[in-house]
């Protein structure tokens, strides 16, 4: 029944001239999650599979951190993406250099009036890749065998949070040193998601260049090499210098004690107010230092 009056209401629209219009505007896109590299251009689908109306209002906006701002309105593109992007038909926006500051969610929005259901909007999300920067790597200069360091690499830029892989003389270090036949004695870790490179204890075939590399899926960079040198112990050099610091010691503690002895360390002046004046064994008495004369206290004969 519901056919026949279905094929009936068609007949008389038909013969008044009159066709039914749609029910209304109808949105989709080809992706809701697309991602981009930097610098690359980008198109936004927003398609229309129905409307009746002749000139729909077409309106696109960019929601970041919550806040929507538009980036066409009014039959022109405005905002971040003003002289960078473009309207296609039917509703796609095209980006020609996506930056890292285009991440962000897009509402395509559609106003018909003639339609039935007369508005329809669709959600996209736009993540942009960034490319790694040069990471900055720490390595030591000298370390002593037996001993533990660490290899440090980061990078701030890239989008999504890179990956770091380490090289050693050239030649990439395996996650688990067990899978390498030539380093299945090494006691190093790495963690990939960090760029922290381990030695539990450091051997002497760990000696050589290292250089970091940061990978995402818009690129990677890595620093320069640097070089990492591995000395034995020196057992001998630090008893000879132990034992010199006892030779020095002890020559010290003597040099002081003989000091000592001949007083060395006694006050400046004491002497000079101890002064002894000579004993007199003559018969002349000198008198006092003060009176410019001596006196005869004995006599003599000539």
């Amino acid at each position: 029944m519901a056919i026949v009056r279905l094929i009936a209401c068609l007949i008389i629209y038909t013969s008044l001239g009159h066709f039914p219009s749609s029910l209304g505007v109808i949105l989709r896109t080809t992706d809701r999650i697309v991602w981009a590299n930097e610098f690359e251009p980008i198109e936004l689908t927003c398609l229309i599979e129905s409307i009746s109306t002749n000139n729909p209002r077409i309106e696109w906006k960019k929601i970041k951190n919550g806040v929507p701002s538009y980036v066409y309105f009014q039959n022109k593109i405005a905002g971040d993406l003003e002289q960078r992007a473009q309207l296609r038909e039917p509703a796609n926006i095209l980006i020609f250099n996506t930056t890292r500051s285009d991440t962000a969610e897009y509402r395509c929005e559609v106003a018909a009036i003639d339609d039935q259901r007369d508005f329809d909007e669709i959600l996209i999300s736009l993540a942009v890749r960034v490319k790694p920067v040069v990471p900055r790597c720490s390595v030591p200069e000298a370390v002593t065998v037996g001993t533990s360091t660490e290899l440090r690499c980061l990078e701030n830029e890239g989008f999504p949070a890179p990956q770091y892989r380490w090289f050693h003389n050239k030649e990439e270090l395996p996650q688990d040193p067990k899978n390498s036949p030539k380093l299945v004695n090494s006691s190093y870790t790495i963690n990939p998601d960090t760029g922290g490179l381990k030695f539990r204890s450091v051997r002497k075939d760990d000696a050589g260049e290292y250089y970091c590399q940061a990978k995402n899926d818009a690129g990677h960079a890595q620093c320069p090499p640097q070089k990492m040198e591995v000395y034995d112990v020196d057992i001998l050099g630090i008893f000879l210098k132990g034992f010199g610091g006892v030779i020095l010691f002890l020559c010290l503690a003597t040099f002081i004690c003989h000091s000592l002895k001949r007083g060395c360390f006694n006050k400046k002046g004491h002497n000079e107010n101890n002064y002894n004046w000579p004993a007199q064994t003559d018969g002349v008495d000198y008198g006092d230092a003060d009176e410019g004369h001596f006196r005869h206290k004995s006599s003599f004969i000539i």
